[in-house]
């Protein structure tokens, strides 16, 4: 038996014993909590935040709140640059080398966010327990000695002189398991490529030498490469030169609105597994693949903390009150949005992430996103999150038998009062008006207060059909072509503004 077998099998016997409910889970993370303090009790952080005292808490997890509060990036920041400039101990202990560079989408400026080395065997451990999860499944045994191809960020990081930095997707994919390295592709030179375009192409050029079982990587970006595969190959699909392709491995975007296409390119089904790897740390993967909602990493070096994304908590803009409060995990709710607050071993305090996530199930600790705090629409009370965005976009797809694999909107003001202005991929020419009479009246369905605003202040939707190049275009003019960015489903002020430049320059352009 290989090794990679033995350590699979040796991880299912473990896995199978466990089963938490609420009480435990909250159990299992006050003791994550105590570790956390009493590891980065002799930090800078650890002094200025009273964690010696802290930490002989009777209720540890009450009283953080009291002495910690909860932080942004800009909060955040001045400490982890004294670590991105070298200096030890300053939020986790000794010195931390590397820094993902995250932006969140291809909006603003990036941010710097610590990876510490035990952030990396954190990332390591809930990585194993995906590919446990995998294996558990109805496979064939030789599945495992199968090549699993990782479309992720560079691997040549940044370095300062002090510290590196670069995508976290090629942070960790160049600090992957000795025993998976074999099993990995593409080698360790594309990996290394710094521009993406030709990293895909180098991808395209090697495919016919790998046997490829496992996929990981971006929707939009996976299916241009398996587009570009079976062009080179005059293919029919991408099963005729990967026929052991069995599961595919996203994050990072809903995956719905690419299925339809993607399915398209495939010559059979396919497993999918959703995971949930940001910057921040690896916070859940999805565990039975025709399930909707990933398993939260509850035992795993994060403290997990949750504020109801509600207008008793933040504005009207996602801005957090100074009187939000964050619950445990023992008091969260099914069907309930919650911003994700998370302190971690990276030296992350409280820190909200700035994702809106809800738990499908309370018993199993299954989470899904359902958008991000800034990136929701609530011009007049519509309250209109990114998932029931990408629902009805789905809805709409599904009815006209068409893919809309991108879409963005924003709310603009509108004959003294409001509208929503979106813009959808769409290759097939379609009726304006039957396109927003449908759009909006599956938003009607999906949201009540979006209804009750349609007839009020909500005058009117106005619907933009683009190309899926125009997306890829606007990404590319932005310097933001890669694994890790993705089109932001909400566009605001100077980048709304932005957009609709590009998109009439292209439509120039293609005139």
């Amino acid at each position: 038996m290989s090794i990679l077998r033995r350590l699979v099998q040796r991880g299912l016997d473990l896995k199978s014993r466990f089963a938490l409910d609420q009480p435990k889970a909250y159990d299992v993370q006050a003791n994550v909590l105590r570790k956390l303090i009493e590891k980065a009790q002799d930090t800078d952080f650890g002094k200025a935040h009273n964690f010696k005292e802290l930490y002989f808490s009777s209720n540890i997890v009450e009283d953080f709140k009291k002495f910690v509060p909860i932080n942004n990036y800009s909060t955040m920041h001045p400490w982890w640059m004294q670590s991105y400039e070298g200096k030890e101990n300053v939020c986790w202990p000794g010195k931390t080398t590397h820094f993902a560079l995250s932006s969140g989408t291809s909006e603003g400026a990036s941010k710097y966010i610590p990876v510490t080395k035990d952030m990396l065997k954190s990332i390591k451990r809930a990585s194993l327990g995906q590919i446990l999860s995998i294996a558990k499944s109805e496979l064939p045994k030789e599945f495992m000695t199968k090549h699993s191809l990782m479309v992720s960020g560079s691997t040549d990081l940044h370095f300062n002189g002090i510290s590196y930095s670069g995508d976290l997707s090629g942070i960790t994919t160049g600090n992957i398991p000795f025993w998976f390295q074999a099993f990995s592709k593409p080698d360790k030179r594309t990996m290394k490529r710094r521009n993406w375009e030709e990293k895909i192409e180098e991808m395209v050029n090697e495919a016919h030498k790998w046997d490829v079982g496992m996929i990981a990587g971006v929707p939009a970006w996976i299916q241009i490469l398996f587009e570009k595969i079976i062009d080179k190959y005059k293919l029919q699909h991408i099963h005729e030169i990967w026929p052991n392709f069995k599961v595919y491995v996203h994050g990072g975007v809903a995956f719905g609105p690419y299925k339809k296409a993607f399915e398209k390119l495939l010559g059979e089904e396919i497993m999918y597994y959703e995971t949930y790897l940001a910057s921040e740390g690896f916070i859940a993967y999805q565990r039975r693949p025709y399930v909707e909602g990933m398993e939260l990493q509850l035992n795993n070096g994060i403290f997990f903390e949750f504020v109801p994304f509600n207008t008793d908590n933040f504005t009207e803009d996602g801005n957090l009150k100074p009187e939000a409060d964050a619950i445990s995990i023992l008091e969260v709710e099914p069907n309930v949005e919650y911003a994700l607050l998370m302190s971690t071993v990276s030296g992350a305090w409280r820190y909200m992430i700035g994702d809106i996530v809800k738990f499908t199930s309370d018993q199993n600790m299954e989470i899904v996103i359902t958008g991000r705090t800034k990136h929701f629409l609530s011009l007049c009370g519509e309250h209109l999150s990114v998932d029931n965005m990408t629902r009805a976009v789905g809805l709409l797809a599904d009815e006209l038998g068409i893919n809309i694999p991108e879409f963005t909107v924003s709310g603009i003001p509108h004959k003294g009062m409001y509208a929503h202005h979106w813009f959808l991929a769409i290759e097939e020419d379609m009726d304006k008006a039957m396109l927003t009479e449908k759009l909006d009246n599956y938003l009607k369905q999906l949201n009540d207060d979006y209804g009750v605003e349609r007839n009020h202040a909500l005058h009117e939707i106005i619907v933009e059909t683009v190309p899926n190049e125009t997306f890829i275009g606007f990404l590319r003019e932005k310097g933001k072509i890669g694994s890790q960015n993705k089109f932001p489903r909400v566009i605001k002020g100077e980048m709304y503004q932005d957009w609709k430049g590009f998109v009439e320059r292209s439509r120039s352009a293609s005139a």
